[in-house]
């Protein structure tokens, strides 16, 4: 494979999965971790991702509420954003995720909506700051410096504390036999303790990451009461889901 074709493979894994780590890389692309890391701060040079202690994360996974011009696949992200504000109800209580999706989903919800929203995620808050009629609870702990939103022990005893009528979650990948599935341990925790607390799951997620899996599991995908994706619901690419205990949208 050509330095080029494999510094674009890297990209794509970026793009999509939002943070990937540099053995896994290695291992897609059937070369050295050593390779990868020198592609990778290669792109980082040229602005097209940003290196991280043993990995790289997206451009597009912006620290801010401003969106980014390196969201990848925005006009899918957009169309799952109408559809999950299409189930918001006045006076609801709800939880939004981290996560480009998520965040496009906080810049939709209507001025005028009656509701009280948690999220851990900074991007998500300082979006919703701006909604006098949105109730915004900011879920502490402590703050990633790549995704920027609160993690550990702390966060998850006070997501212990509530309980949504929906909580809207984005992932780095689902299957409909191995379910969701993440490469952070601690982001599985987090995203564990959201599902506990919620009446509701409601998953978020581009096509692209359909039939992925990584090493930590969240939950079966029987426990996501609704799929969103930017697909019709009858589309041949659901046809595996079609068949779990699950709405898609």
């Amino acid at each position: 494979m050509l330095k080029e074709e494999r510094q674009q493979l890297i990209i794509n894994e970026v793009d999509l999965h939002n943070r990937v780590l540099l053995t896994d890389l290695a291992e897609k692309l059937e070369v050295s971790v050593d390779t990868v890391r020198r592609d990778v701060k290669e792109l980082d040079a040229g602005s097209k991702l940003r290196k991280v202690h043993g990995g790289a994360v997206s451009l597009g996974y912006t620290h801010t509420a401003a969106r980014s011009s390196n969201v990848y696949a925005l006009n899918e992200k957009m169309v799952i954003a109408e559809k999950a504000v299409s189930m918001l109800k006045e006076g609801a209580v709800i939880f939004i995720d981290g996560g480009t999706t998520c965040l496009e989903m906080a810049r939709m919800i209507p001025p005028k909506l009656k509701l009280t929203c948690f999220t851990f995620s900074l991007p998500v808050a300082l979006q919703l700051s701006g909604m006098p009629q949105v109730d915004l609870i900011f879920i502490g702990g402590r703050i990633s410096p790549e995704s920027m939103i609160s993690n550990g022990a702390y966060t998850i005893q006070r997501l212990a504390e509530v309980r949504f009528d929906y909580a809207f979650l984005g992932t780095g990948y689902v299957d409909a036999l191995h379910g969701l599935t993440e490469f952070d341990w601690d982001v599985v925790q987090l995203k564990k303790a959201v599902i506990r607390a919620s009446k509701k799951a409601v998953l978020l997620c581009i096509s692209e990451k359909l039939n992925s899996q990584h090493r930590f599991k969240t939950c079966d995908i029987h426990e996501i009461n609704t799929m969103i994706t930017e697909l019709s619901p009858e589309n041949n690419l659901l046809n595996l889901f079609r068949n779990q205990d699950l709405r898609l949208l």
